[in-house]
Order: structure tokens, then C-alpha cells, then sequence
């Protein structure tokens, strides 16, 4: 059977909060995501995966200890496992994420920002 094709700008239409984010697809042992990120998220690591974001629309920081890093439309960054950082999004960006299937969103610090990943409907 094969996968069915997933349009990622239509995949936020279905996504009414930020910070939560939703599978698009899973490959190998990923999880390709899609959230709408507005205000700031909280400070966290991934000890055992990396972190990709790929900005789609708006603009979107991603504040690290030894400086922060922009970016924009088109740009991606890979945050590495265990490095801390905390998302920014001054207005609301739209943002694809790739990481290990399972990886919790806030990571290392567990709180009111935590939210199982969810599935979006089928085309």
C-alpha cells in the first residue's frame, strides 16, 4: 500500500493553536512535523536527537546560549541532541520539524507547554 500524498501548506489549515505540532508523515525512524510557533516556547534539550526546522512562512528564532540563530522563509537549521535552545516567534511562523518518532516537544522540561504529538486528518 502506498502513502498517501501530504500537501504541507494545507496541513496547517488544520492546526487552529501554536506550539502543537503534528505529524505530517513519519520516515525511517522520524517524524516530520508541522506546527504554527507564535511567542516564545521554553528553554530545552533533545539529549538523544537532533532537531531540524525548516521555517515555511513568518520568521522564527531559535535562542541558544552562545547566540541566537534567524531564520526566515526557506531557511533550515539542525539544532544537535543536547544542545539547549528555546523557539521564538515574534508573529507567527509556520514551521516544519524533523525528528526521532517519539521525541517529546519540550524535551527535557516537562510542563504546561508538553503536547502529544497529533495526527492530522487524511486527505
Amino acid at each position: 500500500m502506498t502513502a498517501p500524498v501530504r500537501n504541507v501548506l494545507a496541513a496547517f489549515d488544520h492546526i487552529p493553536e501554536p506550539w502543537q505540532p503534528h505529524r505530517l508523515v513519519s520516515v525511517n525512524d522520524q517524524d516530520v512535523k508541522v506546527a504554527r510557533l507564535h511567542g516564545e516556547f521554553v528553554w530545552h534539550t533533545h539529549p538523544d536527537s537532533d532537531e531540524l526546522f525548516l521555517v515555511v512562512d513568518g520568521r522564527l528564532t531559535l535562542q541558544l546560549r552562545d547566540g541566537d540563530v534567524e531564520l526566515g522563509p526557506n531557511d533550515v537549521y539542525v539544532v544537535p541532541a543536547g544542545v539547549e535552545h528555546c523557539p521564538r516567534a515574534d508573529e507567527e511562523a509556520l514551521v516544519v520539524m524533523v525528528e526521532r518518532a517519539g521525541t517529546v516537544n519540550t524535551g527535557d522540561q516537562p510542563g504546561e507547554r508538553t503536547a502529544e504529538v497529533r495526527e492530522l486528518p487524511q486527505a
